[in-house]
This record gives structure tokens, C-alpha cells and sequence, in this order.
């Protein structure tokens, strides 16, 4: 690749800029600083400000979403971009989350560039479990354990059934829900039906990923494999 093109592609700056990187010496390419920004070379060769290219097989980080921020990058307020640094917003093929947690959710979010990825992780054929943690504002009725297991609850507003889901009643007013779909607001939805509305709410794990075994707090993040999803 061209040393512009790799230094726009993975956003370190725009293209018409990388003339300027490459006159300060910013670049380095086999430990020999570049002498023009149309020069190619190997990404693996590549140096920028003594330190190889971030991510240059594609970004993959797990984010514990701390509450209050939204997954969006058009509504006002906080945003969960707001956490991410700046270079990796500018990156060429756009950064996005995996899927969504509302404002007032926390916990496990996946973020990338690799839009074959999100499609390979929110696909309603794939059906990739999630686990939820939440405390309700009234205690849990131990029918909804069969109730959602059944694969026969029907939302409000909805006229197809939600997928069997795994709930396990921890605390008289808290559980833990096993979700293989993702429908709008669906943990909280599917606590209200049962009469035991949702006061917080964390996702804990995705898939083979845990959120617990990642030691992140909230607002931090952490490079992910993304093969472990495979």
C-alpha cells in the first residue's frame, strides 16, 4: 500500500495530510524514515511515530459500556464513541458497535470496522446467546422460567413469538436471562410481561466472551480475537 493511503486507511491522518507526516519523520518503513507519501510498502514493515500499525488486521475491542452514553453516532449527549480514541473514529472503513445497548444499560459491547463481522454476529441465523443481569422493581414470578423457555411468549405490539430464552432467578427481585435474538428492548419487554419491570440492567457476556473475565471498568476497553466467535 501507499504510505498515504495506510496512513488515511487506519486514521492517522487524512491523505492530503500524510505529506507532512512523512517531511517530519513520522514515518518509517524497514527503520528508514520515508522520504514520500506515494512510496509503498508492507503494513508489517510499517512504523508510525516508532510504533507499528494499531489494528492493521481490523479493529476488534470489547467495551464495558458504562450507563448513561448512547450506541449512536447522530443523537446529542454522551456516546460511546466518546470513550474510543480519536484515530480509531478516523479509521477508513468507519467504526461501529456490534449491535446496541440503550442508555440506560451497561456492560459488554463489542466494537469494530469490519462490517462482515457485525453481520456475522447479528444475523438472526446465528442465533449467538447473550447473557443479562438485572434487578427488578418486583419479585420475579417463578412461572416466567418455563413461560420463556417455552418459546411461546408473545410481546406487546409483536406477533411473533420470542425465541426460547434461558431465565434463572437469582434474588427474589433479580436474575440472569439468556437471549438468542436481539429484539428492541427485549430483556426489559419480556420482564414486564411477567410483571416484574426492570430497574437495572447489565449485559454480562456475548457468546464465549465474559465480561467478568475481561477485569474491565466501566468506560474501558480491550482488544478482542475475533476468531473466537467463529
Amino acid at each position: 500500500m501507499r504510505i498515504d493511503a495506510i496512513l488515511s486507511r487506519f486514521g492517522y491522518c487524512s491523505r492530503r495530510e500524510a505529506a507532512q507526516w512523512v517531511k517530519r519523520g513520522r514515518v518509517t518503513v524497514k527503520g528508514v524514515a520515508v522520504k514520500s507519501a506515494s512510496a509503498k510498502a508492507e503494513l508489517g514493515d510499517v512504523l508510525v511515530n516508532g510504533a507499528p500499525i494499531e489494528f492493521p488486521d481490523g479493529l476488534y475491542v470489547a467495551l464495558h459500556k458504562p450507563l448513561g452514553c448512547t450506541c449512536s453516532h447522530r443523537e446529542e449527549g454522551e456516546l460511546v464513541y466518546d470513550l474510543l480514541p480519536q484515530q480509531w473514529l478516523n479509521r477508513g472503513d468507519g467504526v461501529s458497535t456490534v449491535g446496541r445497548l440503550d442508555k440506560e444499560t451497561s456492560g459488554l459491547l463489542l466494537i469494530t470496522d469490519d462490517g462482515a463481522f457485525v453481520h456475522a454476529l447479528t444475523s438472526p441465523k446465528r442465533h449467538v446467546p447473550k447473557v443479562y443481569e438485572f434487578e427488578c422493581a418486583a419479585p420475579i414470578p417463578s412461572a416466567a422460567v418455563a413461560q420463556f423457555a417455552s418459546g411461546e411468549l408473545v410481546l406487546h405490539g409483536e406477533t411473533t413469538p420470542c425465541l426460547p430464552a434461558e431465565l434463572e432467578i437469582t434474588a427474589e427481585c433479580c436474575g440472569r436471562l439468556t437471549l438468542h435474538e436481539g429484539r428492541y428492548h427485549q430483556v426489559r419487554r419480556m420482564m414486564a410481561a411477567v410483571g416484574a419491570p426492570v430497574l437495572s440492567l447489565m449485559r454480562t457476556e456475548i457468546g464465549p466472551l465474559k465480561l467478568a473475565d475481561l477485569n474491565l471498568a466501566p468506560g474501558e476497553w480491550c482488544a478482542i480475537d475475533p476468531t473466537m466467535f467463529a
